[in-house]
C-alpha cells in the first residue's frame, strides 16, 4: 500500500476518527450526568430542541431523531430559522441542545438572549470550555478538540464523528434510565422489521363482525352459513358454549373430511364435528410466536384468548404472513 493512496488515506481517517472517540469516551465527565438529568427532568412536559449549522446540524438532525425514537419527545429547529421568527416553538419547560465545534456559531450565539428571557435550560456540545456557547449554557459537555481528518485537515470529520457519538451515548443512557422497553421501542417504528418482530396478536387478529363465532348447539349447514356471511369470508368457526366459553372450531380442514362422507352431516350439530382442541393463544402473545406455533402444528388458524378463556379473535396465517411481508 503506497503512501497517500485511497485506501491508505481511508484507513488512516477511520483510525483518527476511532482514537478521537476513545479519548471523548476517557474524559466523560459529571457534564454528562448534568445534561442526562437535565433532560430527565423535562420530558413529561418539554422536548428536546437539538439546533447546529452546516454538518454540527446535520448531526443535530440525527441526535433529535434518535432521542425521539426512544421517547424523548424532540425535534431539531434551524439556527437561521430560528432568530427569523421560530424562537416562538420554544417554551420553558424545553431544553435546547446546541451544537458547535468551535463554540462561536454566530446564529447559535444569537439564539441565546431569548432562551434565557424564556427560561429555557440550555446543553452544549463544542469542543472548549472556554468558548462563548459554553459560558452560556446551563451544562457545557465538551467533545474535546480534535485534529479534522483527512490531508488537509479542514472538512467537518473526526469532530462530527464525536458529536454524533456523544449524541448517541446520551440517548442510549436515557433510554437505560427511562426503562424504554423492546415493546416501546418498537411502537415508534411500526412500519420498520423491528415493529413488525415485536406485533402481538391482537393487534391484525379479526375480531367483531371478521370473526364467526356460533353456538355449539347449532347446525353445520348454519355454520357455513355464518361462515360465508361473515366480514373477510375467515376460514374457520369459533364454537361457544352456552355461557360463551371456548369448545371448539370448525375449519375448512374439518368441512373437507365430512364432505368427504355425506351431505347428512350438514344437519347435525357443529359439535359433533368440530375440533374440540383448538390452539389457542392469550392477548400479548408476539405473532412471530403465534405463527411459529401455526408452522409447527401444521394449522391455518389459531384462536385468541383473554384471561377468562373467552375467544376474542381469530389469527389467520395469511393475515401474520401479509403482515411480515409489508
Amino acid at each position: 500500500m503506497t503512501p497517500n493512496s485511497p485506501l491508505q488515506i481511508a484507513k488512516e481517517v477511520i483510525l483518527a476518527e476511532a482514537a478521537a472517540l476513545t479519548s471523548t469516551a476517557e474524559k466523560l465527565d459529571d457534564s454528562f450526568l448534568s445534561a442526562l438529568s437535565l433532560i430527565l427532568e423535562m420530558q413529561e412536559i418539554g422536548r428536546v430542541v437539538v439546533s447546529g449549522m452546516g454538518k454540527a446540524g446535520i448531526i443535530g438532525m440525527k441526535i433529535s431523531a434518535t432521542l425521539a425514537s426512544i421517547g424523548i419527545p424532540s425535534y431539531f429547529l434551524h439556527p437561521a430559522e430560528a432568530v427569523h421568527g421560530d424562537l416562538g416553538r420554544y417554551t420553558k419547560f424545553d431544553v435546547a441542545l446546541l451544537i458547535s465545534n468551535s463554540g462561536e456559531t454566530q446564529e447559535l450565539l444569537e439564539m441565546l438572549p431569548f432562551l434565557r428571557r424564556v427560561g429555557c435550560s440550555v446543553i452544549s456540545f463544542s469542543a472548549s470550555l472556554d468558548s462563548t456557547l459554553a459560558r452560556h449554557s446551563d451544562v457545557a459537555v465538551p467533545i474535546g478538540k480534535h485534529t479534522e481528518a483527512g490531508p488537509l485537515g479542514l472538512a467537518p470529520t473526526t469532530s462530527t464523528t464525536v458529536m454524533l457519538a456523544l449524541g448517541d451515548a446520551l440517548a442510549m443512557a436515557l433510554q437505560n434510565k427511562i426503562g424504554t422497553s423492546e415493546s416501546e421501542f418498537a411502537r415508534f417504528h411500526p412500519a420498520g422489521s423491528l415493529g413488525r418482530s415485536l406485533l402481538t396478536v391482537e393487534e391484525i387478529m379479526r375480531k367483531g363482525d371478521e370473526m364467526c363465532t356460533v353456538s355449539e348447539h347449532i347446525s353445520c349447514r348454519e355454520v357455513l352459513q355464518r361462515i360465508t356471511d361473515t366480514r373477510g369470508r375467515p376460514g374457520a368457526a369459533i364454537i361457544i358454549t352456552e355461557s360463551g366459553d371456548l369448545a371448539g372450531i370448525f375449519t375448512d380442514g374439518d368441512l373437507r373430511r365430512c364432505l368427504g362422507q355425506d351431505e347428512s352431516f350438514l344437519n347435525d350439530p357443529v359439535s359433533k364435528h368440530m375440533g374440540t382442541s383448538p390452539a389457542a393463544v392469550p392477548i400479548g402473545t408476539l405473532v412471530k410466536e403465534a405463527t411459529i406455533l401455526m408452522n409447527n402444528r401444521r394449522i391455518d388458524q389459531l384462536i385468541v384468548i383473554n384471561k377468562a378463556n373467552r375467544p376474542v379473535g381469530l389469527l389467520d396465517i395469511q393475515d401474520a404472513v401479509s403482515v411480515r411481508l409489508r
